[in-house]
């Protein structure tokens, strides 16, 4: 198969979809490989390298596009993309869809097949290619969050860890996932005094179990998050639906009635986000500010440290990229049920029923 690798144009979007040690692989199981002149530039991975492994470098995304068969990338098509995808393309990528109606509808109208990072899904529930960056957005949230309390930043010149004599900062996490929990872990490191929201009893008491009763773990009702989030200086936000737009559960009037300089980070905001007041930055203007309080909601966090992103993220996306182009999409899908969920459209077709319902769009029921 023919595989391609465009640079990244989201801003300031330093990821790219394939490492050389990827390239070097899927020519090794026979396909070639065409990467976009500077595609791994953000992560110190020069042209040559590519070559070195065996791919071919073009000077252009539409020469990529126009060569290949299947599309690896990191974000959601950007609409000079969508242009240059046709019904060939086996799009391969990022793109919660369920919080996007124009890009869902811009998607269906190019006839290509899109699989989706984020639902391919494990018979336990897991979502393997969601896992590592999850794990560095929610290691991030606590990061920009301690940050963004600084003076400096418009905050109220609070520190997590305090020092001895002054109070430490309070921090709610809502929701006990793979983002949550390592939100959870650089909170505690830093300090801070954490409180853990979930409806899963039984994930708030392996919670409770693997910081050593260090946390304060509340089930999730509205009384528990709305006492939680008037008495923190930071609110994270991780809450996920699989492939499901996320719930709206730090409303409006809990943000008017916070601290003035206090920070929420919605880890969620590329799924619509969990906080009512939060709306998609970027990390050129990653932030805004709704009564007094400073709200980081960056749709690609994880790009800020592509490095580290990448090589996590193409760890875990190799294994599908190859099973896809040995197989094509029929029949590896038929092979692997989780392949088969990562699946949100075909031939034009929206075949992911969540986002269906969720966007108020015609569902098709696959039946490969």
């Amino acid at each position: 198969m023919k595989i391609g690798v465009p640079k990244e144009i989201k801003i300031k979007e330093n990821r790219v979809g394939l490492v050389p040690a990827g390239v070097r692989q899927l020519v090794k199981d026979g396909h070639e490989l065409y990467v976009q002149t500077n595609a791994g530039i953000g992560i110190g991975v020069s042209d040559q390298d590519y070559i070195n492994a065996g791919a071919k470098i073009l000077p252009k995304a539409e020469d990529v596009f126009d060569k290949a068969e299947m599309i690896v990338k990191v974000k959601e098509p950007q609409p000079v993309e969508l242009a240059m995808l046709r019904p060939k393309h086996i799009l391969y990528t990022y793109l919660h869809l369920a919080a996007d109606l124009e890009l869902t509808r811009g998607l269906m109208k190019t006839g290509c097949t899109g699989v989706a990072y984020e639902t391919i899904q494990n018979p336990d529930g897991s979502l393997p290619l969601l896992v590592p960056m999850s794990e560095v957005a929610g290691r991030m949230a606590t990061q920009v969050g301690a940050n963004n309390l600084q003076v400096d930043h418009g905050g109220k010149g609070l520190l997590l860890g305090g020092v001895p004599g002054v109070r430490r900062g309070k921090v709610t996490i809502i929701g006990c996932g793979i983002a949550g929990t390592n939100a959870m872990k650089m909170a505690v490191g830093m300090g801070a005094d954490v409180t853990a929201i979930d409806l899963s009893t039984k994930r708030l008491a392996e919670i409770d179990d693997l910081f050593d009763n260090r946390i304060t773990t509340l089930f999730s009702n509205i009384e528990n998050i709305e006492r939680s989030v008037l008495n923190s200086d930071l609110v994270i936000g991780a809450v996920l639906i699989p492939g499901a737009k996320a719930p709206k559960l730090v409303t409006r009037d809990m943000i008017s009635r916070m601290e003035r300089g206090s920070v929420v980070v919605d880890i969620a905001v590329d799924q619509g986000g969990c906080i009512e007041t939060c709306r998609p930055t970027t990390h050129e203007n990653p932030t805004f500010v709704i009564d007094g309080v400073i709200h980081y909601c960056v749709a690609n966090m994880p790009g800020a440290v592509a490095y580290t992103s990448t090589y996590a993220l193409t760890n875990v996306t190799l294994k599908y990229a190859r099973m896809l182009a040995a197989n094509g999409v029929d029949k590896a899908a038929k092979q692997d049920h989780s392949l088969l969920r990562g699946l949100n459209t075909y031939k034009g077709n929206l075949v992911y029923e969540q986002i269906a319902r969720d966007l108020d769009l015609p569902f098709t029921d696959l039946k490969l």
